[in-house]
């Protein structure tokens, strides 16, 4: 029950949303006091054309820029120290983070540092930013993440082996610049994967023990708004108004996860991504049926509607019956966009998951998760994920 309940929800973000939307950067960027933009991309994006999209806008509004695209997929703590020292080398007063969530979490990381001293591993974890930083617009160009107004930076710390977190509403971006238009390049595999890192939000927020009203509405459309069009979206990569679905969709979704965390599929995503390189949205997608399998019994009622949103047969069912077919429902889409993975297809065995289970375990997805799992919990987990 949520009548008695005391939350909070904050959106610090600026929302512009559409197709053609990035034609807008320049007076955001002028908004903002900006006078000259560290534009942070990837280099695939870089070659698909999309940056030049931004740099002409730019150019046209007369504002200078510097180009940093020394981005992995797996984004790195050093690369944000990188491209925030390319930033002050070169006079750079505004960032835009153009790109799926390892630009987009580069950015604002680096954002953050031009206005916060030390490193930005003195940061990790919740609400240890001391303030602002530099003003950010993120540009996503993937529909799945949320990056662009979630309060996390998920950073590799790759000698270490392990992801690190940067939580703070300082790190939300001042404008999220969201253009359905530069996500209709994207290749189906990474639609398919984006978009069920997309559900994965959505789901999780939506049955975990830290809910709430706001969050719960933003849950249900994004998944009504998935359970539509993430098939089309991936058939048909031109389907422009499929493509407007899925960046809804992830929006929204990261704006229902926001203030209320997730899950165990990201809990366990988390060490699965740093130890074995799996990319976020397709460990997402390999969990998250078997999540909810486990989770089936600590919200019944939510995992029937679910299934209702959906679109499954559930009349007549016992309550059981009815949330087990969220589960098939979820199998089914994962199977028709293509995603048949298992963890064991990149080297996960039975002797890793005493170490991925004990670091999902310090995740605080685990304590809002609608069930309270056990060491030997997280493990099967990964078994049955393995199969």
């Amino acid at each position: 029950m949520l009548w008695n309940r005391i939350f909070r929800y904050e959106l610090p973000t600026a929302i512009e949303f559409g197709n053609g939307a990035v034609r807008e950067l320049a007076s955001h960027v002028k908004r903002l006091n900006g006078t000259k933009v560290l534009l942070v991309s990837d280099p695939g994006v870089q070659k698909a054309g999309m940056t030049d999209r931004l740099t002409d806008v730019l150019a046209d509004a007369g504002i200078p820029y510097t180009i940093f695209n020394d981005i992995e997929a797996d984004p790195d703590i050093e690369g944000v120290m990188r491209a925030k020292e390319a930033a002050a080398a070169t006079g750079c007063d505004c960032v835009v983070g153009l790109g799926g969530g390892s630009a987009l979490d580069t950015a604002k990381a680096a954002a953050l540092m031009l206005g916060n001293r030390g490193h930005i591993r003195d940061y990790v974890g919740i609400g240890k930013v001391p303030g602002k930083g530099a003003p950010m617009i993120a540009v996503p160009t993937t529909a799945g993440t949320g990056s662009e107004l979630t309060v996390w930076s998920v950073l590799s710390d790759k000698q270490a082996k392990a992801k690190l977190s940067v939580g703070s509403t300082y790190n939300c971006p001042d404008v999220a610049l969201c253009d359905p238009e530069l996500t209709v390049s994207l290749p189906a595999h990474i639609t398919a994967a984006t978009g069920m890192d997309a559900l994965t939000h959505a789901l999780e927020s939506f049955v975990n023990k830290a809910t709430q009203p706001i969050s719960e509405g933003l849950s249900i459309q994004s998944m009504k708004l998935i359970a539509r069009s993430l098939r089309t979206a991936v058939a048909q990569g031109e389907n422009l108004e499929a493509r407007y679905d899925m960046l809804m969709a992830s929006l929204i979704a990261a704006m229902a996860f926001n203030p209320t965390r997730l899950g165990l599929a990201h809990a366990l995503a988390i060490p699965l991504g740093a130890h074995f390189h799996i990319p976020h949205g397709l460990v997402n997608a390999i969990l998250l049926p078997v999540v909810m399998q486990y989770n089936l019994i600590g919200n019944l009622a939510k995992f029937k509607e679910i299934a209702q949103i959906f679109g499954m047969p559930v009349e007549g069912m016992s309550p059981r019956e009815a949330a087990e077919q969220a589960v098939v429902a979820v199998r089914e889409l994962k199977r028709d966009v293509g995603i048949h993975q298992t963890l064991a297809d990149f080297g996960v065995t039975e002797q890793d998951l005493d170490t991925i289970a004990a670091e999902a375990m310090t995740s605080g997805n685990v304590p809002v998760n609608p069930r309270r799992p056990t060491l030997e919990d997280l493990k099967q987990i990964c078994r049955d994920a393995m199969a």
